[in-house]
């Protein structure tokens, strides 16, 4: 495996930034989940998956080496609606100084410390709930974005990936995930009064001949 300096600089020369799918939540790298809905906005894909879940949705961007097409960095950003809520992953290549986390930052925008949760072999991850303020920032942002990682030797990178449809996607995914979470209303009472069924033809009209 290419060590992070080989990988970001690779990527970051031949400066190719490309749309990939990742979930909040991801399935193993050997059995990824496909999305059963996915949609282009700018540099960024929403798209939607067949599962029940409390984020349904998710908007993606990754950033990959020309070359080789080896993920450099990947962002998601679920939505929850029942929490209002956002989870965000950050997925970058092994290397990292685990203890350093990283930043990300915008015009509008510079998050705290963003500790690792995980690593496995294709990366170390941040996963956590983000504040619904910061998702509001990027999404006024101009231009682009940066998150900034620090290799194991201490050496300091900056990654820097688009804003472009950031506002667009967040929108739509965060309207999905509604309507994909929403519970089915139930069906009213019928209060439709029933039909008057008439006696049978054999049936004997009563005697109302008075007594005598």
């Amino acid at each position: 495996m290419k060590s992070i300096r080989a990988c970001i600089a690779g990527a970051l020369t031949l400066g190719l930034l490309s749309l990939g799918a990742a979930s909040a939540d991801p399935a193993p790298a050997n059995a990824p989940m496909k999305p059963s809905e996915s949609k282009p906005y700018g540099d960024w894909t929403v798209r939607c998956f067949p599962v029940q879940s409390p984020s349904p949705c998710d908007m993606f961007e990754m950033l990959a080496s020309k070359s080789s097409g080896q993920r450099v960095m990947s962002i998601s950003i679920a939505y929850l609606p029942a929490t209002d809520k956002h989870v965000i992953q950050i997925a970058v290549p092994l290397g990292i100084a685990i203890q350093k986390g990283l930043t990300l930052t915008s015009d509008t925008y510079t998050s705290p410390q963003l500790r690792y949760r995980r690593c496995d072999r294709a990366g170390c991850y941040v996963e956590m709930l983000m504040d619904n303020q910061a998702v509001s920032a990027l999404s006024t942002a101009t231009g682009s974005a940066k998150v900034r990682i620090v290799a194991d030797g201490g050496k300091v990178f900056d990654i820097p990936f688009s804003l472009n449809g950031f506002a667009d996607a967040h929108g739509a995914m965060a309207d999905l995930a509604r309507k994909k979470t929403e519970k089915p209303s139930e069906t009213p009472p019928d209060h439709t009064p029933a039909a008057h069924t008439p006696a049978p033809a054999n049936t004997p009209a009563p005697d109302n001949t008075p007594s005598p």
